[in-house]
């Protein structure tokens, strides 16, 4: 049997245990997903550690937008990933660029040496990259251990012809982890046509809120009475279409 790996990126606690509960390989830890995902608190980073035994891994961004840090955001960088690593997380998701497009080696070196001996993830801010094929010599050549992209596009399945290109180039010296649109309608697609192991979905859905009173002010505000939500069923969906022959 082909060991596949399924990452799932969560928003909170719940949608953690979800994840986990569907047979999550590895989490994504983070905040504001509907902003791309940012650094989660202390306590969130810490019950999750202490509760769940897979890998756990912080994204740390300290705000959305763009992946052009100032050199406070990056203070706050680094101070997140030693704490992820003082909470005993097995990885961090980071992602750092310059404004021409480049990587930010400099300062993404110095956050890997920080992060020894956790794992590094580069995240998609690699899709904002100018040359994706330096770029991933660059982050093989520092010592990450993975990289999420959707191949330069929006998302996985529309550039998995960059995609296939990486895991070729990469020949190994680093996982390629296809992310951004991955479902179980297309996850296998994505594995044939790219050769790739490890898989990235955020599989982001909402529950209605327990609340029985709702505040007439608020009864259209989708956002006061909705809740972000994963369906267990859906992470064991993604591992059933990845094993159907």
């Amino acid at each position: 049997m082909i060991d596949y790996i399924i990452e799932i990126a969560t928003a909170d606690f719940e949608t953690t245990q979800s994840a986990v509960h569907g047979g999550a390989d590895r989490i994504e830890l983070c905040a504001a997903l509907g902003d791309g995902g940012t650094t989660p608190s202390f306590a969130m980073i810490k019950k999750c550690r202490e509760s769940f035994s897979i890998p756990i891994f912080p994204i740390i961004r300290p705000r959305g937008g763009d992946f052009l840090y100032s050199e406070e955001e990056f203070e706050i960088m680094m101070h997140d990933v030693l704490v992820s690593k003082d909470l005993g997380c097995d990885g961090v998701a980071i992602g750092l660029v310059k404004k021409f497009g480049e990587i930010d080696t400099d300062r993404t070196k110095r956050l890997i040496v920080a992060a020894y001996p956790m794992e590094i993830t580069f995240h998609r801010a690699f899709d904002r990259c100018k040359d994706p094929y330096e770029a991933l010599e660059q982050l093989i050549e520092m010592g990450c251990q993975r990289l999420l992209t959707s191949g330069q596009k929006l998302t996985a399945p529309e550039g998995i012809d960059v995609i296939s290109k990486l895991i070729s180039q990469a020949n190994d010296r680093i996982i390629i982890m296809p992310g951004s649109g991955v479902r179980r309608e297309n996850i296998k697609d994505i594995a044939m046509q790219s050769g790739a192991m490890e898989f990235h979905s955020s599989l982001r859905n909402k529950t209605k809120s327990k609340m029985e009173f709702m505040h007439s002010a608020f009864t259209q505000n989708e956002e006061s009475y909705y809740n972000s939500a994963i369906n267990p069923d859906d992470v064991k969906a993604l591992r059933e279409a990845l094993l159907h022959k």
